[in-house]
């Protein structure tokens, strides 16, 4: 089992979650957090820190496609191990659907 974020961290990226994370499995997208699937160790006390909800464990139904997106973007975003601030637009993007046009492929600075 892992955890993974989703779509739901698209325009906030809190990143309440990295603080407490004890092997450093985040990594920073330019508007959004990811898990690398194969560095988290199942321990879920990121999942409750997070404001946004964005935070799963693999095992609700259909969470394979978002397996493999962590992935993805983990291996090509820096790791990041410091709480900063959300995104301005945090607040007002909170809890909207339908997030992933505004995704974005560029890293973020990690930290």
């Amino acid at each position: 089992m892992t955890y993974i974020v989703n779509d739901a961290c698209i325009a906030c990226k809190y990143t309440d979650c990295v603080e407490v994370c004890p092997v450093d499995c985040f990594y920073e997208g330019e508007n959004m957090l990811v898990i690398h699937p194969d560095e988290c160790i199942d321990c879920g006390v990121c999942e409750p820190e997070c404001p946004a909800d964005a935070i799963r464990p693999d095992t609700e139904p259909e969470m394979e496609k978002w397996v493999e997106f962590n992935r993805k973007y983990s291996e090509l975003w820096p790791v990041i191990i410091t709480k900063k601030d959300p995104l301005p637009e945090a607040e007002e993007m909170d809890g909207k659907e339908g997030k992933m046009d505004l995704f974005s492929e560029k890293p973020g600075e990690g930290g």
